[in-house]
């Protein structure tokens, strides 16, 4: 009986199943040998689509970068504030469903199309809307640097919810010992009203984005 044939590997599908697999596993698991067994094929055969581990790597980085919603060009109607917010929240959307990204969307020597043109579009608003060169560069830098700051800190919180939050900060409330409250007043009343309230990261980073929004429109000629 004949079997099967198998679907035809493409350099798109290994691209795609690694990026599947990190987001599982993690970046740091994932194996040019264990993919290969994933894709049902022998590791050799990836090398034909990819050269080596670092060009997978490059890849699987732009197809985060496909998933960003880039500012749109050459249409003065969109606000470029709420143009900013949108990318921002998108770029941060995109880092959180694969947080492996997180320190590598702008590491990558060889930067994909999409990397590419989701550079390019951010600056482009920009400089549409007036930003003179230096001051389109430096806010570009504040907002990448906030939100890759932002993903990278939620990576790492023991929680992924605000009651959750608060119940981790209750948590540690009852863990302090009492000179605590004598010592620190200020941090024990931060965590004493998230033990109460829970800490809404959606929230915070919104209020933390504005902040930097309204000291952009500050500069705008």
């Amino acid at each position: 009986m004949p079997q099967p044939s198998r679907p035809r590997l493409t350099r798109d599908t290994v691209l795609a199943r690694a990026l599947e697999r990190a987001d599982t596993i993690g970046l740091d698991a994932l194996s040019m040998r264990a993919l290969a067994a994933e894709l049902g094929v022998v590791p050799m055969a990836l090398y034909k689509h990819v050269a080596n581990k670092d060009e997978l790597i490059d890849g699987m980085v732009d197809l985060v970068w496909a998933e960003v919603d880039p500012p749109e060009l050459g249409n003065p109607d969109t606000p470029w504030r709420d143009a900013l917010r949108a990318r921002a929240v998108s770029l941060r959307e995109a880092l959180r469903r694969h947080p492996w990204a997180v320190g590598l969307m702008e590491s990558r020597m060889r930067p994909g199309l999409a990397n590419l043109a989701a550079h390019n579009a951010l600056l482009g608003r920009l400089r549409e809307a007036g930003f003179p060169f230096r001051a389109t560069v430096h806010v570009t830098s504040v907002l990448d640097a906030y939100v890759y700051g932002f993903a990278l800190q939620e990576r790492t919180l023991p929680f992924d919810t605000p009651e959750e939050s608060g119940e981790v900060a209750a948590a540690k409330e009852q863990t302090l010992p009492p000179e605590v409250a004598l010592r620190f007043p200020y941090l024990l009343e931060v965590v004493a009203e998230l033990a109460q309230s829970g800490y809404d990261y959606d929230e915070e980073f919104a209020t933390g984005l504005d902040l930097i929004l309204q000291a952009v429109e500050r500069i705008q000629p």
